[in-house]
């Protein structure tokens, strides 16, 4: 009979170089005990991308092979992978999500064996982190020569609409593998299966003596039809599971053996009615997730799986995509047990890259057997409702091999889910396009990736598809980070951190997180949607680069953000599960204007301050536009409370926050005291600190010591913070937000786990945990036995760190915050806490709402003390920041200040200017990243109102763009003046050109047809023609002045006794006449002078003066006779510095003056 063993002991571990072959491996020495399943990758935080090769290498003994079929399974190695086995390639496999197996048999013998398994990661592959290695489970399975193959049962149910009331049909097709060799009388053979409820009764048994078809060479398929009774039915509710027992018997001789979980359920989607379970409508409300679990990387483990899926269950999600692959066979499982729906995805790429290594290099090759894989494992599972073929895929936009290849993928499915225990699907941000539409006329469901806009349109027009959102809302926060003001869109921040007042926007995220929810609760024919992303995840840190993703609702520790409450609110029911969410915390500089939110699921929310009313606010969550609450409230200590209230004014629900001071200790909370001695069974263990009042400390950054010993191990640390790079295995971490994790995992001997946290200033915390002995249990389901199992990897200690990183910095301004023209300056004094902290340098700025330095004030600091001048009207936030000790602020505080009577303060165009303050335009604009604003109309003007260019001015403007997702030109023009106003004028027309690069502001330099001078308005127009275009700003070269060709005429100041001055030049220049050009800096020195003019004498001499601080020198030049202009060049001695430069003509000279230039 089959059996089926875990097989991840005993491998051991090296890196390479890629070009490092078998062959040359002997040389490398540096092998190391892992465990399966294992990440190379997530031990370097810096280097989560390496180029590398990793090798594992195990022994096996086998004292007989007794005529069997062995067979190494593989559930994902990540990626491009060969299986050598003694020295021999027995197979290789290039896509590093899905399962694969290979019969050894032949390359075997009796006694040792040597496996060694090549993993090879080039870079830049996934878009995301995927890790690199054994990631999953790997499992050695033998079997008879005659025998059911592994995914070699195919099961569907289906409620009959005729005869007996409730009665469903189950059909199942069992394959019977054998050898080549094998003589087999087929009528002997007989396929017997049993169903099998969960208390383990056999429910019915069903028995068929003949095999039915000849399915491919040694291949017969087995097909029998059940009929049952009232089964209990599986739904998201009450997820029944029953076991398919599946026996192979030769002769009344049992050969092989199969179990299968599965559950009775119906599922259909209609084009007007969306998603149909049981014939009962039901909203996916679900969420993507990629594969990665934090620190642990991408090796998978159950346990943390199961915990990831519990909080999006827990939040209201009923579904799952895979984004973008195959998923673990774990998460199958989970789902089963847990009634979430399955969206199962293949791919992100198929013949066409979107990275350098990606799977697009094996994909024309090894498609099929993917499908295959994928297909087969995964088709019995009653929680998969979507067979997604692929993620944005630019094949399907590009051209008519896209539509072939989505026909293959759309038949290849089915050709492995006939019957349909899944729909064909694929998500799309190219939906409004005419080829993905006519690949999307393939599919059973249609997915939308942000296409909301489009779904009405597409109903009317294509109203037999079935749609939904395979991918919305796409916004980004940072967990316990606020940048205020809510009501301004903040894209990118100093701190490089996302706000969680719903105020950060993703490139092509929704405006706000209630859009998605409303829009899909808003359109009865779609069938809900998938928001991105449940969790955080490692890598596509948009809108930075830093080191993971901002999306989640959950960060990547598995602490819960503010969205989470949102989501949780709209997808959950108060009668059964009332909440309030309140935020922010509460501990701010006194006065400072702070945005209060409540996020509940109640009708309506109240908010106290300190016991007085705030506000209340009313909820309609059926066809509300506003989903939450918002106040806006000066900060006074105390405390903040939200209480919920359903439809009769009863409270059933409160949440609170309460202003704390520094942590005085430390607090652990775990998710178990006690975990399971198998290798494999973890605790969580959330590392928080108080005050003296034993009150939450929301802002602490301090640094942890964590230790494991005795019967448990250390093996991962995180905060969730994108930009802290320390290590993911090691054994100090900062707390981020207040919280670290640590991931304490089971030994395989049981016994006391003890744990030891520790940082300066706190007194040490030990604690002792307890690893229970495993217990004698049957064998589980698919004969899968505990033996296998490798305990022996823990985190590193790492470098000894007593760093006191800084919480808070508190600003105090005595003065008034309204200046005026009586009250320019207000001064300021800063407090650090914890006041003896490691890091004393604090960094002043003023700045706009947007985070943008204005042009309206100026500070002057002096660390510890500020002084905030007045410049212009209008508003300003003074900002005081500390590093901590890294290169971006860490830690941001910030005051308000209103500016009036002053008038507008003007803009220098010599020093980048910030889309974002522009000034005038023909529509409202949407800030975007770094200060940039979004151009997607056609045509939008960003103008700008007081750009002061001097008197030199400036014809030559630099604009840096983001065209998203297109290399074409696109038209641009710059304007002095609006284009809608009168006077105005086009200096430039033309077009920009760059090739697109992910979140990178391209320049391009422009020159205008004539200079703009003096106090103006210009506009830069741009033609976006519907497409994404994000313009950062502009800046203009400056010109200087000391070494440029100045006309006569440009001159400062003119006197004397005679002179006349025409359009261009200044004639008859006579006694005495001084022409004088100020502010002449010329700071690579003069050694030529350039004239060009005439006199009408023999010979003019003119003094040429040099005027400063310093003093006077003087310098004769002589011009002869000539009746046109003439040019002519003078040395001069090698001045530097800035200079007032006065041109003297003395009695008796007649000249005329055209122009002049200095040269260095």
């Amino acid at each position: 009979m089959s059996k089926k063993e875990l097989f991840n002991d005993g491998w051991s571990f090296q890196k390479t170089k890629t070009d490092v072959e078998l062959e040359n491996l002997d040389q490398f020495k540096d092998w190391k005990r892992v465990d399966l399943p294992h990440d190379w990758l997530i031990y370097d935080a810096n280097n989560l991308y390496e180029t590398s090769k990793g090798w594992y290498h195990k022994e096996y003994y086998i004292s007989s092979m007794n005529d069997q079929i062995y067979i190494l399974r593989f559930d994902g190695i990540y990626m491009d992978s060969k299986v050598y086995i003694n020295g021999i390639l027995a197979g290789e496999w290039k896509y590093g999500y899905s399962t694969f197996e290979f019969d050894i048999t032949k390359y075997l013998q009796d006694g040792r064996n040597e496996i060694v398994v090549s993993v090879n990661h080039m870079s830049p592959n996934s878009r995301w982190y995927s890790g690199a290695g054994i990631y999953r489970n790997v499992w050695l399975i033998k079997v008879n020569q005659i025998h059911i193959p592994s995914d070699g049962v195919y099961l569907s149910t289906e409620k009959l609409s005729q005869g007996v009331e409730n009665q469903w049909k189950m059909v199942v097709d069992t394959e019977v593998a054998f050898k080549n060799d094998i003589q087999i009388m087929k009528d002997n053979l007989v396929i017997k299966h049993m169903i099998i409820d969960q208390s383990k009764q056999v429910v019915i048994e069903s028995e068929n003596n003949g095999i039915i078809n000849n399915k491919e060479d040694n291949c017969f398929v087995n097909s029998q039809i059940i009929k049952l009774e009232n089964p209990t039915l599986w739904s998201l509710d009450n997820p029944y599971l029953y076991t398919l027992r599946t026996e192979l018997l030769l002769e009344g001789q049992l050969l092989d053996c199969k179990e299968e979980r599965f559950g009775f359920r119906t599922i259909r989607f209609d084009s007007e009615e969306g998603f149909f379970l049981n014939n009962k409508r039901v909203k996916i409300n679900g969420v993507c997730m990629h594969h990665d679990l934090g620190s642990l990387g991408s090796a998978m483990n159950k346990v943390a799986l199961h915990r990831q899926l519990k909080m999006m269950k827990d939040m209201g999600a009923n579904a799952i995509r895979t984004s973008h692959n195959m998923p673990a066979t774990e998460l199958m499982e989970l789902a089963d047990e847990m009634g979430i729906l399955i969206n199962s995805e293949a791919y992100d790429i198929w013949e066409r890259p979107k990275t350098e290594y990606d799977n697009a290099r094996f994909f024309q090759e090894y498609w099929r057997a993917d499908v295959r894989s994928w297909i087969k494992r995964d088709r019995n599972h009653p929680s998969v409702i979507l067979w997604s073929i692929g993620n944005e895929i630019y094949d399907t936009h590009v051209d008519k091999r896209g539509y072939e290849i989505t026909n293959q993928l759309v038949n290849e499915v089915k050709k492995y889910d006939d019957r349909r225990n899944a729909y064909v699907t694929f998500g799309s941000n190219y939906m409004p396009w005419e080829n993905t539409k006519k690949c999307a006329e393939l599919l059973d469901v249609v997915g939308y990736n942000y296409g909301e806009k489009i779904y009405e349109e597409d109903h009317i027009q294509y109203e037999n598809w079935c749609i939904y959102g395979s991918e919305t809302a796409a916004r980004v926060s940072s967990r316990g980070i606020y940048h205020f003001p809510k009501n301004t869109p903040i894209k990118t921040h100093d701190d490089l951190q996302c706000s969680s007042l719903d105020n950060s926007k993703s490139g092509l995220g929704d405006r706000d997180s209630q859009y998605s929810i409303i829009a899909d609760r808003d359109t009865p024919f779609s069938a809900g949607q998938f928001i991105w992303t449940g969790f955080d995840y490692i890598g596509e840190p948009s809108p930075y680069f830093t080191k993971n993703a901002y999306f989640g609702q959950v960060d990547t520790a598995g602490f819960k953000k503010d969205s989470y409450y949102l989501y949780q609110s709209e997808w959950t029911d108060y009668r059964t599960n009332p909440i309030v969410h309140l935020l922010p915390y509460w501990d701010f500089n006194e006065g400072q204007l702070i945005d209060v939110m409540t996020y509940s699921n109640a009708p309506k929310t109240e908010l106290f301050l300190n016991n007085q009313s705030i506000g209340v606010v009313e909820v309609d969550h059926k066809n509300g536009q506003k989903l939450n609450g918002e106040w806006q409230i000066p900060y006074q200590k105390g405390t903040l409370t939200a209480v919920a209230y359903d439809e009769n004014d009863n409270v059933i629900a409160t949440d609170s926050v309460t202003s704390f001071g520094d942590g005085v200790k430390i607090v652990t909370k775990y998710d178990q005291c006690e975990l399971i001695a198998n290798g494999q069974d973890l605790i969580f263990l959330e590392i928080t600190t108080v005050d003296e009042q034993d009150v939450f400390v929301a802002n602490a950054r301090s640094r942890m010591d964590v230790s494991v010993s005795g019967a448990g191990r250390l093996v991962g640390l995180d905060n969730g913070d994108s930009t802290d790079y320390d290590s993911y295995k090691g054994t100090s971490r900062k707390l981020f937000s207040g919280k670290l994790l640590a991931i304490i995992a089971a030994k395989l001997e049981p016994g006391d786990i003890t744990v030891t946290i520790s940082s300066k200033g706190f007194e040490t915390v030990v604690e002792t945990l307890k690893a229970l002995p495993i217990l004698p249990l049957e064998e589980d389901f698919d004969n899968r036995s505990m033996i296998g199992v490798s305990a022996i990897m823990e985190n590193i200690e790492s470098e000894k760190n007593e760093e006191i990183p800084v919480r808070k910095i508190e600003l105090i301004c005595k003065d008034s915050r309204l200046l005026t023209k009586d009250n320019l300056n207000a001064s300021l004094q800063a407090k650090i806490y914890p006041e003896n902290a490691s890091y004393q340098e604090l960094t002043w700025s003023v700045i706009t709402n947007s985070g943008i330095v204005t042009n309206i004030a100026t500070v002057e600091d002096y660390n510890f003390e500020a002084v905030v001048k007045a410049i212009g009207d209008g508003e300003f936030r003074l900002r005081c920041s500390c590093n901590n000790g890294k290169e971006s602020p860490e830690v941001i505080s910030e005051l308000e200040f209103k500016v009036e009577g002053l008038g507008e303060a003007t803009i220098n165009p010599y020093e980048f200017v910030s889309g974002s303050f522009y000034n005038k335009s023909n529509m409202v604009l949407n800030e975007v990243i770094s200060g940039g604003v979004s151009a997607d109309k056609d045509p939008t003007y960003i103008g700008f109102r007081g750009v002061d260019f001097k008197e030199v001015g400036s014809d030559e403007i630099t604009i840096p763009m983001i065209h998203w997702f297109h290399n074409e030109s696109l038209p641009v023009e710059v304007w002095e003046g609006m284009p809608n106003e009168e006077g105005a004028e086009c200096l430039f027309e033309g077009m920009y050109q760059a090739d697109f690069v992910w979140q990178t502001y391209i320049p391009n330099t422009f020159k205008l047809k004539r200079r703009i001078t003096g106090l103006k308005t210009i506009c830069i127009v741009v033609k976006a023609k519907g497409v994404d275009v994000s313009v950062k700003g502009f800046e203009f070269k400056e010109y200087n002045k000391a070494y440029e060709t100045l006309n006569a005429v440009s001159n400062n100041r003119i006197y004397g006794d005679f002179f006349k001055i025409g359009e261009n030049t200044i004639e008859r220049i006579g006694n005495n006449v001084s022409i004088e050009f100020d502010s002449m800096n010329f700071i690579d020195g003069v050694r030529k002078l350039v004239v060009c003019g005439r006199t009408h004498n023999s010979q003019d001499s003119i003094h040429v003066i040099f005027s400063s601080e310093e003093g006077e020198s003087n310098q004769i030049i002589e011009f002869n006779y000539s009746e046109e202009y003439i040019t002519k060049e003078f040395l001069f001695d090698n001045s530097k510095g800035l200079y007032k430069v006065k041109f003297v003509f003395l009695p008796g000279c007649k000249f005329d003056f055209k122009w002049f230039q200095f040269q260095a």
